[in-house]
């Protein structure tokens, strides 16, 4: 495996030839941020104002799909350029194993999740062969330290964080990661109740992702760099350390935290774009920004419906599902200069395009033997068409779930919720809900769904494509 690894990094050429101008990346992976959570896309309770000026100065993505609907593989599929069909992680799947190092006797056990293989390669290592200094600071959940998936094994040149995913529930924990190397936070005892303020704990560990973000792009502001930021917020538990403008809106104790969280985030994405003002980074930086899946609010739900998640009904669905509320994300682009400002599409893109677009940005094409599902964005992006292409694939093992698939082609998109189950088929075009099932009447359609769905799809013993037991029903 070691051997195939070195092939893959030797495949990427790295001679001291004439090259471009090779432009900082910055990729910020929000935690099941909705659509329906930003201004720009409609929300009318939170407060979004940095988004919503990011989306202002460059480019906004109506149809920009997740790689998966659920954690961990979605961050796989962004990393590697690999569909669902060819991922080697398919679904959130725990070690029950201990993490290596310091844990502290308070907390949980943190299992850390099933790691990337040592053969798979990811952007980081792409970028990191190229000449960019590399870090990913939030939450990871591809591998412990003592595994392949290991993310300075895979690019990274720092980590600082969450590896498990677990941990990251916590907004308090009682330690986090600089490196390998756990470090304590006084005063934090890893609570997972939900609520706001001080009496959760000392430190909300945000706060350290932020400034760490802040500080390493400091330090490396003389040479290209990616920064893989991938928050936390708003996942996990409903904590913050202060509810700020939405403490006295008469709302749930639960909507109040959850808009604070929002507007958090919205606030240490705007200190990020304002160091790139204040360094003189800002037209030599691409920033991306997205949700790393759907909702995890049900439409119907406290947070989704009083926060209109579904926009108004349009998208169906939500986080672990295959419908567009589930895949569908936030999604904003923006380098002066060259991404249009103001610009608003609804031509489709998914996270296993961000690779390619990514080698072709460091003045090469990806790399050759490797086999991408993606195609590169880097037109796309300065206002020209989405790539063609002939589908867009999606799969999910999710713990006692059946295996679910769906697939888009053009306008058309099937869903397969569990493998003996019949096909749906929905007309995006006319249908964005996904309300009218179309199948029975259009048998060309569903046989051709079918054959894409079944060449897609590559056998792995990890991820079998069958029908789970479900758990007996408890009286």
């Amino acid at each position: 495996m070691r051997f195939i690894a070195a092939l893959l990094l030797l495949a990427i050429p790295t001679a001291h030839t004439a090259e471009p101008l090779k432009p900082n990346i910055i990729l910020i992976l929000c935690d099941d941020l909705a659509m329906g959570d930003l201004g720009v896309y409609g929300q009318k309770h939170i407060q979004t104002p940095n988004l919503d000026r990011l989306a202002r100065e460059g480019t906004r993505y109506t149809q920009a799909y997740t790689g998966a609907s659920v954690c961990a593989p979605a961050r796989a599929s962004l990393l590697t350029g690999l569909h669902m069909g060819h991922s080697p992680i398919r679904a959130n799947r725990p070690l029950h194993r201990k993490p290596p190092g310091f844990v502290p006797p308070r907390d949980h056990v943190f299992t850390g999740q099933m790691p990337l293989p040592e053969s798979t390669l990811t952007v980081a290592q792409l970028l990191q062969a190229r000449g960019y200094a590399t870090a990913c600071i939030g939450k990871w959940g591809l591998g412990m330290f003592d595994t392949a998936g290991n993310p300075l094994r895979k690019g990274f040149d720092h980590f600082f964080g969450y590896n498990c995913q677990e941990h990251a529930h916590s907004y308090y924990p009682s330690y986090l990661y600089r490196d390998d190397r756990a470090f304590e936070l006084p005063g934090n005892d890893g609570s997972l109740e939900s609520g706001a303020g001080a009496a959760l704990g000392r430190t909300y560990a945000q706060n350290l992702i932020a400034d760490e973000s802040l500080r390493w792009i400091r330090a490396m502001k003389a040479k290209p760099f990616f920064l893989f930021y991938a928050l936390t917020l708003p996942h996990g538990r409903r904590q913050i350390d202060e509810l700020g403008i939405y403490a006295d809106k008469p709302w749930t104790p639960m909507q109040k935290i959850y808009a604070a969280q929002v507007t958090r985030l919205d606030a240490d994405v705007g200190r990020l774009m304002t160091l790139l003002r204040d360094l003189g980074l800002d037209r030599k930086t691409l920033v991306m920004l997205a949700g790393d899946n759907g909702s995890s609010y049900a439409p119907d739900s406290e947070i989704g419906r009083h926060f209109d998640q579904s926009l108004g009904g349009r998208l169906r669905g939500f986080k672990r599902s295959m419908y567009e509320g589930g895949l569908r994300n936030p999604a904003i682009a923006r380098w002066p200069g060259v991404i249009p400002a103001g610009r608003v599409t609804d031509e489709p893109w998914a996270f296993w395009d961000f690779l390619p677009t990514a080698a072709e940005l460091s003045g090469e094409p990806r790399p050759a033997g490797y086999p991408t599902d993606g195609h590169s964005l880097v037109s796309f992006l300065k206002g020209g068409p989405a790539p063609q292409r002939e589908y867009f694939y999606w799969e999910l093992h999710e713990g006692g779930m059946s295996s679910q698939q769906a697939v888009r082609f053009g306008p058309w998109k099937a869903v397969r919720n569990a493998p003996h189950e019949p096909l749906e088929l929905y007309d995006l075009a006319h249908d964005e809900a996904e309300s009218r099932n179309l199948a029975a009447t259009r048998p060309e359609l569903v046989a051709r769904a079918e054959a894409l769905m079944r060449s897609a799809h590559t056998e792995d013993s990890n991820w079998p494509m069958k029908e789970r037991a479900r758990p007996a029903r408890q009286l």
